[in-house]
């Protein structure tokens, strides 16, 4: 196994038995588990807005943020799949605590991504299934390359949020799904997943494609005409949400990206 996807796989005891009772503490991993064959294995789950129909059934032991403790324990997992940053750090180190086997994803590239379907398929002992669906996605992430490189990179600014303005950093998954696009992320050169930045500081970069979740959000940049997205006419809707949601469908949804930028 790969060192790096030997170390997302950590375990404060090792179980005898393979996983039967699996608690997801990220909806994009309760989505791997779906697209890996093992929604059967999950008995808990974070929520996040709507589920998949095969989690619809799923308990859910809180929200971001808000992890039902009580509710977790109950439910007597033998397996935690935890993403970070959905679980506040003095919940983390409850967790921690508790000496539940824990998996941890949390993948900063597209290639990463894949090594981690193959890891988490491991933890549920589904690993033909893993090996498969890694296989399918990097050779879609290959293809992906292919089309869209680009000799020079299409200078990108992806907005997370208007009011403080919030974008996402070079060491952030879709940065790297940008990239594959044949783009650049403007704001790269930082290293926090969801940087807070100023107007000044975007429009002394000029990118010249602008993306953003609202109509509202990009409507709003047309009262800087001299950037060049704005000049352009190129202020681009999010087409789809699941470029958020690290999961296997990531890639068809970085696929969607690549054309809204190809136009």
């Amino acid at each position: 196994m790969r060192a790096w996807l030997a170390a997302l796989l950590l375990t404060v005891s090792t179980p005898s038995l393979a996983a039967s009772r699996v608690v997801s503490l990220s909806p994009a991993l309760s989505e791997m588990v779906v697209e890996l064959g093992a929604a059967d294995l999950l008995v808990g789950r974070l929520d996040a807005g709507e589920p998949l129909p095969e989690l619809a059934g799923v308990p859910s032991v809180g929200r971001y943020g808000q992890l039902d403790m009580e509710r977790l324990l109950s439910l007597q997992p033998d397996l935690l799949l935890l993403w970070p940053g959905s679980v506040g750090v003095a919940q983390r180190e409850q967790l921690r605590r508790l000496n539940i086997p824990t998996y941890i994803g949390e993948p900063h590239s597209l290639d990463q991504l894949a090594d981690q379907v193959e890891g988490l398929a491991v933890a549920l002992d589904r690993p033909q299934r893993g090996h498969k669906l890694a296989a399918q996605l990097r050779q879609r992430l290959a293809g992906l390359r292919d089309r869209y490189r680009r000799d020079k990179p299409l200078r990108v600014f992806y907005q997370v949020w208007d009011q403080p303005l919030y974008t996402i950093g070079g060491g952030q998954i879709i940065s790297d799904a940008l990239a594959v696009c044949g783009a650049s992320n403007v704001f790269d050169d930082l290293k926090l997943p969801a940087p807070q930045v100023g107007i000044e500081s975007v429009l002394q970069r000029n990118p010249e494609v602008i993306i953003a979740g609202t109509q509202a959000q990009l409507d709003a940049w047309k009262a800087w005409p001299q950037i060049d997205a704005v000049k352009h006419g190129r202020l681009l809707l999010l087409a789809d949400k699941g470029l958020e949601r690290p999961s296997g469908q990531m890639l068809e949804a970085t696929a969607r990206l690549c054309e809204q930028l190809r136009d």
